[in-house]
């Protein structure tokens, strides 16, 4: 029998395409020095609207990563117990693995038609196509981590369907707890046995996106709240996630002060108790869409985010182009406008190659 398709997941999943978008298009207005047009190791805020607008616009839209997981865990957590895990290994990386290879080869050739990189980076980032993502596809660091996931979820499926609400609560709970290391390192140094020859502190192994496979579970089978709950609780984590995460961009962002990326962008790690907050609070209030089926334009969309969020970057740069050196739009316009163009042309091209024999292999 075929599944029910559960609605609320296609808004979801459209939201974080555009947010994915939309926080690549900040990026522009913080490169540092030998950056590209997206952020590099270094980052300098020209000036005060900048700072503003980069810490809104970003901030607020660094929920996409986590809402990608969570759907992914809704959706296949926990496996199907009929299902093997190489039966589970094959359906998701035939799906995901194909369309990865091809734009990474992508990324690592087409460029050098229009001169934004040059024939040894491009030949560099062929030969490390398995190792890493190419210079130009920075956001494909995600797909790592995603099938690193995928790896893991028949291990802990069996877990998930047999243990109580309280030992979930409680894993979630240390889960928590290890989003606030990275503010204990700012402020207190190593703790909890890191050092210099070992990172795997006392809750690594409670850290990172694995907490988001869990919390996604204990909310699709544990947590009872009714909608009015839901909306109330989801709407105050968004504010207060919100406030925190584009706060700690605004406060350190001094204009025209050479920072350090990651230390500037502390509070955007999306392992952070803030990020955290905000994304199971948008989380909470998108699930009280109860359609029977989504608008035809929020299902293909749904359906087409993975090509879309794939090939983004290529016309990202182009929209980047067109409203910072050809219509020299101001900050508040030009962010969204980069993002909305983008998100449109990716649509657009997306659909387009998805109706060619074979295009489950591009675009999934």
């Amino acid at each position: 029998m075929k599944n029910e398709r559960i609605t609320f997941l296609d808004y979801v999943r459209v939201f974080a395409c555009f947010l994915v978008m939309l926080v690549h298009a900040s990026e522009n207005y913080y490169p540092g020095p030998g950056s590209t047009d997206m952020a590099g190791p270094q980052a300098v805020i020209a000036n005060q609207t900048d700072r503003i607008c980069v810490s809104v616009y970003d901030g607020f839209s660094r929920m996409s990563v986590p809402l990608f997981i969570i759907v992914s865990a809704f959706l296949l957590v926990p496996k199907k117990e009929e299902q093997t895990t190489q039966e589970f290994y094959k359906r998701r990386f035939k799906r995901v693995l194909p369309p990865f290879l091809v734009f990474s080869v992508l990324y690592a050739t087409l460029p050098l038609l229009w001169g934004q990189i040059d024939r040894a980076t491009s030949l560099r980032d062929l030969s490390r196509i398995f190792l890493n993502f190419p210079t130009l596809a920075g956001h494909l660091w995600f797909m790592f981590p995603l099938f690193g996931l995928y790896l893991f979820i028949p291990v802990i499926s069996p877990w998930l369907s047999k243990t109580s609400a309280r030992e979930e609560r409680f894993f979630i709970l240390l889960f928590l707890i290890s989003t606030c290391i990275p503010f204990l390192n700012r402020w207190a140094g190593e703790v909890w046995g890191q050092c210099f020859w070992n990172e795997f502190h006392l809750l690594w192994y409670f850290s990172g996106y694995l907490g988001y496979i869990v919390l996604a579970h204990y909310i699709k089978v544990h947590l009872q709240w009714s909608d009015r709950t839901k909306l109330l609780a989801g709407g105050a984590m968004v504010l207060a996630g919100a406030a925190a995460t584009i706060l700690s961009f605004y406060i350190q962002a001094v204009p025209g002060v050479i920072h350090s990326t990651p230390e500037l962008e502390i509070g955007w790690s999306f392992c952070t108790l803030n990020v955290v907050c905000l994304t199971t609070g948008a989380f909470l209030m998108f699930s009280c869409i109860h359609q029977a089926n989504p608008p035809r334009i929020i299902l293909s969309l749904s359906k087409l985010s993975y090509g879309m969020y794939l090939m983004h970057i290529f016309w990202l740069h182009l929209w980047s182009v067109v409203s910072m050196q050809t219509l020299h739009l101001p900050t508040p316009v030009s962010i969204p406008f980069i993002a909305i163009c983008t998100f449109i042309c990716c649509a657009l091209t997306t659909k387009i190659v998805s109706l060619l024999p074979g295009s489950k292999w591009i675009v999934g």
